[in-house]
């Protein structure tokens, strides 16, 4: 493993020119270009925006920010591993060539959305200024969220990326996961309305919260939002199942990608 990252350390300049050349094929031929990055973002956060907190009424000063702040990296996530599944499948021509590493692609297209999210973080700090909420030192915790996102994403992404050559399945499966996983995150609703315990018939009582942060994206939405928009500090057990997940999802992710390296060429 240590040597494979040695060698993903030599070919950084090629990473970064296919995370270049990713993010103008994006916005190749539209009118607005890279501004789109901006848009995409802000369009789909008024839409909820309107529905939850105009129609709804949810009752939280600032909805905008609360839920622009988690849904930057729920975008991000879902979009890396979203574009990570289908992407060897859709560069046969690189995977064959001898000398090309595979696992580039999928860390390519992580790190190509993550420059997205950035791009959009001023329209977050403008949100900020509008509503009059000050951001603190606790903005000092963003490059370690940034950091384990990045790790947790790109391990799924390699682990996705090398089975999805051999089950073609496993792309859609993933859409409909992600579908649920949204809905499992603390973006449109705070997690003041996920209830402590569930019963179930009332007969067996779960404690719903923790098994609801048993969701690693979960806790860091919830950290994202603690330092945007709350102002605090993310929870140490938040930081820690973040921490734990990127480390497996690492290790999992180069495993699975490792096993399954030497046939890819032929199945693409």
């Amino acid at each position: 493993m240590i040597a494979h990252a040695a060698e993903l350390y030599r070919f950084r300049a090629l990473i970064w020119t296919l995370v270049l050349r990713d993010l103008r094929a994006r916005y190749r031929g539209s009118l607005l270009g890279f501004l789109w990055s901006f848009l995409n973002p802000l369009l789909l956060m008024l839409v909820y925006v309107l529905v939850f907190s105009v129609y709804l009424r949810v009752p939280m000063h600032g909805y905008a920010v609360f839920l622009f702040s988690g849904l930057l990296p729920w975008l991000w996530f879902s979009s890396s591993l979203g574009h990570a599944t289908g992407v060897i499948v859709g560069s046969g021509a690189l995977v064959k060539r001898i000398l090309f590493p595979a696992e580039i692609l999928p860390l390519v297209s992580v790190l190509s959305n993550m420059v997205n999210m950035l791009l959009s973080l001023p329209l977050l700090f403008a949100f900020l200024l509008v509503f009059g909420i000050r951001p603190g030192p606790t903005l000092l915790f963003l490059p370690v969220l940034l950091g384990l996102q990045l790790s947790l994403t790109a391990g799924l992404a390699l682990a996705l990326a090398a089975l999805n050559v051999h089950l073609r399945d496993v792309e859609q499966i993933l859409a409909n996961v992600l579908v649920l996983l949204f809905f499992l995150c603390p973006i449109l609703y705070p997690v003041s309305t996920v209830p402590p315990t569930l019963t179930l018939g009332g007969l067996v009582t779960l404690p719903l919260r923790p098994l609801y942060f048993l969701n690693p994206v979960a806790g860091l939405v919830q950290s994202y939002q603690n330092i945007f928009y709350y102002g605090r500090e993310p929870h140490w057990i938040h930081l820690g199942m973040a921490t734990l997940s990127a480390v497996l999802a690492v290790l999992g992710g180069y495993w699975v990608f490792d096993r399954l390296r030497d046939s890819l060429a032929e199945e693409v």
